[in-house]
């Protein structure tokens, strides 16, 4: 039988949890006795914790008694977890011999947190919650965090997006072990994507604010999406930015860590988002009013950008 072990902790996402392991059960009913998952909760303490939510969980084990191998070791994420403050060490030491021990091991949303105390991500590729993917990146630079993927295999190393994402990587594991024909009846059965379409884009916000909204560069920002349907090239940005227009580039990816053109396109899709979900507008008219011309070309940009296309976007945010 393959072994599951997940990491909680006081805190705890509780969907991190129950996410993967209803997949792991459901996919139950498929497989033969002899390939059955059996789950594992492990924590600090034998006596019952307390989730983000408020519910209660009780684990299975303990960090020192769950040190037999696993087919799959995971860390569940929580709220508290990208503030900083390095987790109980006994998890980050359990972390650290799951590694070791497994033939897969990694996090689910902000669990990549943990493994990046632990030591787990330098010079690998990870993802986590989109909200807090810039933080992960900051606080552990050796490891390559991908701002944009549900799920992300380096290696023996897993990692997913947040929250439901879980799932979709529960799936993928679950495929990878029994085929995608089980995967997609534990999906059917749990009424969710087998495959997911698009990344963590389509539900992120593509653009954040300026550290100082009182610069020449922040200026330019609300220029540009105060005249989004313009066109605009470099030197037009930097007169309105009073520079030259080599400085202007120069400043521009010092404080915003993309180029211009790479921000107006970044401005475009976020308008035509909204106008997606707020409006029944026909897309050629939303193409137009965004700055992209022709339908075709926001179809191409927007599909680069989000995963999706600008039709399949409108069916899933849109308010019915």
């Amino acid at each position: 039988m393959p072994t599951v072990a997940i990491a909680i902790f006081p805190g705890v996402q509780a969907l991190d949890v129950a996410g993967p392991v209803d997949v792991f059960s459901e996919a139950n009913r498929f497989l033969p006795p002899a390939d059955h998952y059996t789950v594992t909760l492990v924590s600090a303490e034998p006596s019952p914790l307390r989730a983000s939510n408020g519910m209660t969980l009780t684990a299975d084990a303990t960090f020192d008694s769950a040190r037999d191998p696993f087919d799959l070791g995971l860390v569940a994420g929580g709220p508290a977890l990208p503030e900083g403050e390095a987790p109980d060490a006994r998890l980050l030491d359990w972390l650290t011999h799951v590694a070791t021990q497994c033939s897969r091991y990694g996090s689910i949303c902000t669990g990549a947190f943990a493994l990046g105390h632990a030591g787990l991500l330098d010079g690998r590729n990870v993802t986590t919650h989109w909200q807090h993917a810039a933080q992960l990146a900051e606080q552990f630079p050796e490891a390559r965090v991908d701002f944009d993927r549900i799920y992300l295999r380096d290696g023996p190393l897993v990692t997913s997006a947040g929250v439901t994402a879980g799932i979709d990587l529960s799936l993928a594991l679950v495929a990878e072990d029994h085929g995608a024909p089980t995967a997609l009846a534990v999906a059917k059965r749990l009424v969710v994507f087998a495959q997911r379409q698009g990344g963590q884009s389509q539900f992120s916000p593509y653009l954040s604010a300026p550290a100082d909204d009182t610069s020449p560069v922040a200026k330019v920002q609300a220029h540009v999406m105060e005249r989004i349907r313009e066109s605009f090239t470099v030197k037009q940005l930097a007169d309105v930015a009073g520079m030259s227009a080599r400085n202007f580039a120069r400043v521009f990816v010092q404080e915003t860590r993309i180029t211009p053109h790479e921000f107006i396109e970044r401005a475009r899709v976020d308008a035509a988002r909204k106008l997606l979900e707020s409006s029944g507008a026909a897309l050629k008219a939303i193409a137009y009013d965004c700055g992209f011309g022709t339908a075709d070309r926001m179809r191409i940009v927007f599909t680069k950008r989000i995963g999706v296309t600008p039709m399949q976007y409108r069916e899933r945010f849109r308010p019915t």
